[in-house]
């Protein structure tokens, strides 16, 4: 038996929307996957609730999520800026967002005036890192469409930094032919908890229920499971986080 709710919109299939990002959601000979599409899946599947995950561009589905019903994007870092524009169920994942170089560069960068002075620094436009950064007033932020033009800029050295979360680092460094070998971290940013977002309108009772059985994957070791499929080390908050 699905999920039982007063509020009947929740009697339709809740649309869940997510980018090509990997390792956390991608596809693969036709098919869906990744670390945060196993977690979201078996969240579902836990909680009873129907839902079908959709690929989508970033911008599109951030901005639509917050628009209409019964509609969740994810993964997407919780940040003090997008609080009030979604709904929300996690953490699922917490990692750490660095300045990376070549490891050849002889660049030394210490702190966000380091990373200012040295030029441009491209980072995807609407992510928490374009938010946090352009928060900080740094001069030379240029947006981007996706981590993937990031890359090959860095790649090309049409920029000398390269600022990503070590979750998706080695992914985003394989797809241009390179390695964490080939980098070097001058520091880090900040830490992000990555959360699904829900479209502000969805049903309290639905988002409890659903909170709940994500503490009970989490507490039961299912989420640390999937974490170790996918990373050499899991990207986890202790069971008792809120």
């Amino acid at each position: 038996m699905a999920f039982a709710c007063s509020d009947l919109s929740l009697a339709a299939e809740l649309r869940l929307f997510t980018e090509e990002y990997r390792p956390l959601s991608f596809t693969e000979n036709g098919e869906l996957t990744g670390m945060a599409v196993e977690v979201v899946e078996q969240l579902l599947q836990r909680a009873d609730v129907p839902g079908h995950i959709e690929l989508v561009p970033w911008t599109r589905g951030y901005y639509q999520v917050q628009k209409e019903r019964g509609l969740a994007l994810f993964p997407v870092s919780r940040t003090a800026r997008r609080e009030k524009l979604f709904k929300w169920v996690g953490p699922i994942a917490v990692s750490r967002t660095g300045v990376y170089t070549k490891r050849d560069s002889g660049l030394k960068l210490r702190n966000l005036d380091d990373l200012d002075r040295q030029g441009i620094t491209a980072v995807p436009k609407q992510w928490y890192t374009y938010e946090y950064l352009s928060d900080k007033g740094l001069k030379g932020l240029y947006a981007v469409p996706t981590p993937e033009h990031v890359v090959r800029m860095f790649k090309y050295g049409r920029i000398s930094v390269l600022v990503s979360n070590d979750m998706v680092l080695d992914g985003l460094l394989a797809e241009q032919g390179m390695s964490r070998h080939d980098v070097e971290l001058q520091f880090h940013i900040l830490d992000s908890y990555t959360y699904i977002a829900f479209s502000p309108d969805t049903s309290p009772e639905l988002l409890k229920h659903l909170q709940a059985t994500l503490s009970e994957i989490n507490r039961d070791g299912t989420l640390e499971r999937i974490h170790r499929e996918w990373f050499a080390k899991p990207y986890l908050v202790p069971p008792a986080q809120p």
